[in-house]
């Protein structure tokens, strides 16, 4: 119960447009439809609950990580501003930064759980959000993003018929931007911690 005396609407959606913009699953229906096409079986299911094991596994064994490593949450949190930042300009700019140059080819588990759904930026992303949100609203969020990711996967050819080429590009373009406006904010928060820490 105390978990949920934290609970905010606002940080809960705010942290959902996030995860929503950085797992970019809208973005990521032209890819679904490829592999489709290529013979190449994917279980949205499997993909949904393997996507959400290995981000939910992350959100509250990353901070462990990190103290492994002697790196503070908001030094990670200026470091995830970054990625998600660079992401942004992909969305806006239609240029690669991040190549998938890994050595496993399979369908469900790549490229579509990792790192379409759970990729790096998606991970840097939970830890980025909890140096700024209360851990019930960012796990809300995800289950939400989770949800909705189960939905589209399962409705790729009906969605993408609905909303057409076009609409796919607009919506990408709109949340790049949004993406990149959080990150702006998520670097300016975080810094100004880091420089109070430092002084």
């Amino acid at each position: 119960m105390r978990m949920f005396s934290a609970f905010s609407f606002q940080q809960m959606f705010s942290a959902f447009i996030v995860l929503f913009a950085v797992i970019d699953i809208i973005g990521a229906i032209p890819i679904i439809i490829s592999l489709k096409e290529k013979g190449k079986e994917v279980n949205a299911l499997k993909a949904t609950l393997i996507s959400f094991g290995l981000l939910l596994g992350f959100f509250y064994v990353g901070d462990m990580m990190l103290r492994l490593f002697h790196v503070d949450i908001e030094s990670f949190a200026v470091a995830g501003a970054v990625v998600i930042f660079l992401m942004s300009l992909e969305m806006i700019l239609d240029i690669e930064i991040f190549k998938n140059q890994g050595p496993i080819k399979e369908a469900t588990l790549v490229p579509l759980v990792f790192p379409l759904l759970a990729g790096a930026g998606a991970f840097t992303t939970l830890l980025s959000l909890k140096a700024e949100y209360a851990d019930v609203n960012i796990i809300i969020a995800l289950i939400l993003n989770m949800v909705w990711v189960y939905i589209v996967v399962s409705m790729t050819g009906r969605i993408e018929r609905f909303l057409g080429k076009g609409g796919i590009y607009i919506i990408r373009k709109f949340f790049g931007i949004i993406l990149l406006a959080i990150s702006v904010k998520l670097f300016m928060a975080n810094i100004s911690m880091l420089m109070k820490h430092l002084g």
